[in-house]
């Protein structure tokens, strides 16, 4: 099992809209897709990043996954364009994650 760390930047004074499409359709997209999503929070002192954590229970789970998610119609053609209008996709920074022993994240 790992997670992924995704943090992202919102566009000048998006942040607040990306929020509300992430927790509004994204999320409630990608579990409906059967993502395990552990977190979402935006930064105290940092008003562009905004932070979310997924768990996979392998790579094979999450390769399968990416598929469903990102190569739907429904992404394509609604929630990706939307996407890039909020965030500055550039700035996107995935890091995986392996839980150590005593993490109340398993």
């Amino acid at each position: 099992m790992f997670f992924e760390l995704r943090q992202y930047r919102a566009r000048p004074g998006k942040r607040a809209e990306w929020v509300e499409f992430m927790e509004g359709e994204i999320i409630p997209f990608q579990l409906s897709k059967g993502m395990s999503i552990f977190g979402s929070f935006v930064a105290e002192e940092e008003d562009d990043l905004y932070v979310w954590i997924r768990r996979f229970e392998s790579e094979s789970e999450r390769k399968r996954l990416y598929k469903e998610v990102y190569e739907s119609d429904e992404w394509k053609n609604v929630m990706g364009p939307r996407v890039k209008e909020l965030l500055d996709t550039d700035k996107i920074v995935v890091t995986r994650l392996e839980a150590t022993q005593i993490s109340m994240m398993q």
